[in-house]
């Protein structure tokens, strides 16, 4: 959970990760809805559907114990070279050098390394390789960990209260605002997106994305991005026919709504739309249902579809007998 999220973020999920999943094997157990459900509004899903394959193959392979030794615990789903060695070092004692972001921005600065981290990556490793305690290597990623998380900052570093002071380059040539060397950044692209909300009797289509890619495994509104010069209306019209084979006709705009990920931003116009024929395939998703406005909370979706819940009628607005057919919703927070 902490991978490329703050500890503030993480402790709310992870004492309720740990009520309902107290052990490997009830995670093993659990749906891969359960999971999502569970991580909804963490973000990057694809740790929670790794970690969930991860603890299934050692429950099925490995009698629910977590391999000690390196060459299979890296065959888990999911285990990279951090995760290798944050294990293995801290649970087995064995010594490999973890390097997340706090451990290459101290060493960057401990050497003035002139090009950023994730280029000097052979440079770092070898350092902290001859530097490890071979007695203690979790001890010594954690305190390098900590060092980081708390006292070497991106912004104004701690200098005087850091125990690597004297050997640190940066501090000694008043140039800890220039290291590391900021990675290359391209320019983040901007989508428009429109989605449908369709109505079939007192049921909402939903469908599921696909595991592989971006926010695999949730369930959102069929929809995508808009064509260049093509409306929303069209644009929801002929994705859900699409992704789910429904013809549909998108009646009204309940709003848009804007979102910023990690490496876009979109905004996204959901459509009210009147179901008109055809039964739902899995033709661009990965499973599809029909439920009720207060079912909505008891699935995964991602935080841009979550942001639409309260701009949505409770009931069919196109039914000539729905009651408050144009009330707005009133999910709770964490739907």
């Amino acid at each position: 959970m902490l991978q490329q999220t703050q500890v503030d973020t993480v402790i709310s999920y992870y004492e309720r990760w740990l009520k309902k999943y107290p052990t490997l094997e009830k995670v093993a157990q659990a749906s891969e809805d359960e999971i999502l459900k569970l991580w909804e509004g963490l973000g990057y899903y694809a740790r929670a559907r790794n970690f969930h394959k991860a603890c299934q193959k050692v429950a099925e392979s490995h009698l629910g114990k977590v391999p000690s030794d390196p060459n299979v615990f890296s065959t888990l789903k999911g285990v990279g070279p951090y995760t290798l060695a944050a294990v293995q070092s801290i649970a087995f004692q064995n010594p490999f050098p973890a390097m997340d972001g706090n451990i290459k921005r101290i060493v960057s600065r401990l050497f003035r390394i002139d090009e950023p981290s994730s280029k000097a990556l052979s440079h770092i490793g070898a350092f902290l390789q001859k530097n490890i305690s071979q007695k203690n290597p979790g001890d010594f990623n954690q305190a390098l960990m900590d060092i980081g998380a708390m006292i070497c900052h991106p912004k104004n570093p701690k200098c005087f209260e850091c125990p690597l002071s004297l050997d640190c380059e940066a501090l000694q040539f008043k140039q800890t605002h220039v290291y590391p060397i900021p990675e290359e950044k391209n320019p983040r692209p901007h989508y428009r997106a429109a989605v449908g909300v369709v109505w079939k009797g007192n049921k909402l289509l939903i469908s599921k994305r696909k595991s592989e890619g971006l926010l695999g495994g949730l369930w959102e509104f069929p929809g995508g991005k808009m064509k260049p010069g093509e409306s929303a209306k069209d644009c929801v019209e002929r994705e859900v026919k699409e992704e789910v084979g429904v013809d549909v006709e998108a009646i009204k705009s309940v709003g848009a709504i804007e979102h910023v990920y990690t490496h876009f931003s979109i905004e996204m116009e959901g459509f009210l739309c009147r179901y008109l024929k055809g039964k739902p395939q899995t033709l661009e998703c990965a499973d599809w249902k029909w439920i009720s406005f207060p079912e909505l909370k008891k699935f995964a979706f991602p935080t841009a579809n979550r942001k639409l819940f309260p701009l949505l009628p409770q009931a069919n607005p196109f039914q000539k007998n729905a009651d408050k057919k144009l009330k707005k919703g009133n999910l709770s927070e964490e739907a």
